[in-house]
């Protein structure tokens, strides 16, 4: 269990195709600004859980030597799109175990890299490698309109608050230079029936990171600060049940993020109710829509009714996707689970401007590992 954790510092690079920028440029750049967001240096830091997927061997350590030689362990971290998350959650676990005061979590990705050398193909070892994600999620939603009737224009609503999120984050990919409508997400390119392109998430580089410690070096650090502490984290993977991807309500992938959310909440000592902001794996807009119900945000089958009420808006009953998301904000990958942590720390300080979530006080960040691992983590405001 957390206990004492606090997030010291956040810093990133913004999600973007950076072609002839270097891992090591971005995630310099990203902890640099952790750093001294924190108030904190190099020399401070006692440890690093570094998070990427697509970076060559041994690339985590070379890039914390951006840093500094200072002997720290280093250890790399690596769950899918949940990289970030499975990192932080190390970090947090080390500081609330005692073995360090100051942790730094780094993450970075250049995912348009990986998408260029993948030109051979993917060897097809299982099913997860068979079907492609966006095959996968058009399935998911084409099965919710046959069962609850949702409707195109639902998904539609759901990118366009994200993208109209995301053109008021500075660290986001897609930036749109007038407000976003639910005509124009239709009217996008289609990728897999229902889903277009502006209803998924782009490919993209960047890198993001956090540091984590003692929560009483937070009020040191910053007393003028509102110190924002981990209160509690989950990390599950699947179990078997019949009918595991889509036959029945929650079953496989989908009961990880509800046993998941009750741990957290049980952890935490709160209920989905208390939430004021909630950061979701929304590589595509369905999954954004199932989440609310799998996290409690809604009751099932209510989804569709909530969106049209705009509850997962801005000014809504709990704001969703706060920073753009994946959608708008983008998900490079390594370090897409950190820009979660540094959104809802920024949300949680009172300091994200224009999307600020007024009175902010609880966050919740939510992510999946290629459809097997699911992490959840709850950020309080003291």
């Amino acid at each position: 269990m957390m206990k004492d954790v606090a997030v010291l510092g956040v810093g990133m690079y913004r999600f973007g195709l950076h072609g002839d920028v270097s891992n090591a440029t971005m995630g310099r750049e990203a902890g640099m600004a952790a750093l001294r967001d924190a108030g904190l240096s190099f020399r401070n830091v006692q440890a690093a859980y570094v998070g990427h997927i697509f970076a060559d061997v041994m690339s985590g350590v070379r890039v914390m030597k951006e840093f500094g030689l200072t002997g720290i362990p280093v250890q790399r971290i690596e769950n899918a799109s949940a990289t970030g998350s499975a990192a932080f959650r190390e970090a947090c676990l080390a500081v609330a175990a005692g073995h360090y005061d100051v942790v730094m979590v780094l993450g970075f990705d250049k995912m348009s890299a990986m998408i260029q050398q993948a030109a051979a193909g993917i060897r097809q070892a299982s099913m997860e490698d068979a079907i492609l994600p966006a095959a996968f999620f058009a399935l998911w939603a084409t099965r919710r309109m046959h069962e609850r009737g949702m409707k195109a224009e639902h998904l539609a609503r759901i990118a366009a608050k994200n993208f109209n999120n995301g053109a008021l984050n500075p660290m986001s990919q897609r930036q749109a230079d007038k407000p976003v409508t639910v005509e124009k997400v239709l009217g996008s390119r289609m990728v897999a029936w229902p889903l277009t392109t502006m209803m998924s998430c782009p490919i993209g580089d960047g890198a993001a990171c956090a540091i984590v410690g003692r929560a009483d070096l937070a009020e040191k650090l910053h007393p003028d600060r509102p110190r924002v502490r981990v209160t509690a984290s989950a990390l599950q993977s699947e179990r078997y049940a019949p009918g595991h991807l889509f036959m029945g309500p929650v079953v496989g992938p989908a009961q990880m993020t509800v046993d998941a959310s009750k741990q957290v909440y049980d952890e935490a000592g709160i209920g989905p109710q208390d939430l004021d902001l909630v950061q979701v794996h929304d590589a595509f807009a369905i999954e954004e829509l199932e989440y609310y119900e799998l996290l409690g945000l809604c009751p099932p089958g209510d989804a569709e009714k909530c969106i049209e009420q705009g509850d997962f808006e801005p000014g809504g009953r709990v704001a969703v996707s706060t920073d753009g998301g994946l959608i708008a904000r983008g998900h490079p990958g390594g370090p897409t689970g950190l820009a979660q942590i540094w959104e809802t720390t920024l949300q949680l300080r009172g300091e994200a401007g224009k999307r600020q979530v007024e009175g902010a006080r609880i966050g919740l960040c939510h992510m999946m590992g290629g459809g097997s691992v699911c992490v959840i983590h709850i950020l309080q405001r003291d």
